[in-house]
């Protein structure tokens, strides 16, 4: 959704899970949509799809799942969803593009992960491109949302242009600033609150289940109103800060930058898990922008 928003024309999009790819479909009808395993994608496909020749690219973006990563999961070394950035290194080689962009989480660059950080650097570097990776945090790009990413940014090497990142776009903004004038049309009351509603109502504006749960929980909290929500993970766990419920949809969309009219299909479930795998779109506009100003136009 950034790079329309940043006035790129999308050629295609590949995609494994059915969930995605439908939501994908319905708000944006006018992209061809691969529903595929990665890996048996091969370069020459897509170049002939999109009637393009190796090099002529302008960005080749893309997101590997990142739950062997994640500090909100098990953080598994040898998860074999951690080798799937391989093929995004593959794919790279193959095109060719001017300028490639990947995103991870954070956690990543943490304790026992560090290694597969540096061996994901190690194989981007090796490919034909100047390489700069940097740590940033949705919050300062217009989402009301405290969510740090890492963020790769390749330039191929024959156009001698150093990889930048853009600069924090404005003023950080609050819950409560994000969800002013909303209208819930929604059910407030969402299946599966019972399991932890002991843990919830313990807990007070801004903490988490952690404090009185001998540290389990720590991803379930009930959000201050007066800071950007905190990150919304795959699996609901964020609670509203006066109410005794889970966020709503038309909430989450709020706080992840999403508009008002964007379609999420499925079960709750399905639907938060799709905002939380999401690159939040005010901040993929940014660097989309980024790359088409400051790095494309000097290519």
């Amino acid at each position: 959704m950034g790079y329309r928003m940043a006035e790129f024309k999308e050629l295609l999009a590949i995609e494994w899970e059915s969930n995605s790819v439908q939501t994908f479909k319905s708000n944006f009808p006018d992209v061809p949509v691969w529903q595929k395993n990665i890996a048996a994608v091969s370069t020459d496909e897509i170049l002939s799809f999109c009637q393009i020749k190796r090099g002529e690219l302008d960005v080749f973006d893309g997101s590997p799942p990142c739950q062997g990563f994640s500090t909100a999961g098990k953080r598994q070394v040898n998860d074999p969803r951690n080798n799937l950035f391989k093929e995004f290194v593959r794919l790279v080689d193959g095109l060719q593009p001017k300028v490639f962009l990947m995103e991870n989480v954070s956690g990543m660059v943490k304790g026992k992960m560090r290694g597969r950080f540096i061996e994901i650097m190690t194989g981007l570097k090796s490919l034909n491109y100047n390489v700069k990776c940097q740590l940033m945090n949705t919050a300062n790009y217009g989402v009301p949302q405290s969510r740090r990413r890492l963020i790769w940014i390749g330039v191929r090497k024959d156009f001698n242009v150093i990889p930048s990142f853009p600069q924090p776009t404005g003023k950080i903004i609050t819950v409560q600033e994000a969800l002013q004038n909303l209208i819930i049309t929604e059910p407030r009351e969402i299946p599966g609150i019972t399991t932890i509603k002991k843990v919830l109502l313990k807990c007070r504006e801004g903490e988490t289940g952690a404090k009185y749960n001998n540290g389990k929980y720590f991803n379930c909290q009930r959000i201050a109103r007066h800071k950007p929500c905190p990150t919304i993970t795959k699996t609901a766990c964020l609670f509203h800060w006066v109410e005794n419920r889970y966020l709503t949809i038309q909430e989450l969309k709020r706080l992840a930058g999403f508009p008002d009219d964007f379609q999420f299909l499925g079960t709750h479930k399905e639907q938060w898990a799709r905002i939380g795998n999401a690159v939040m779109p005010p901040f993929m506009r940014a660097l989309a922008e980024h790359i088409k100003k400051e790095i494309l136009a000097n290519t």
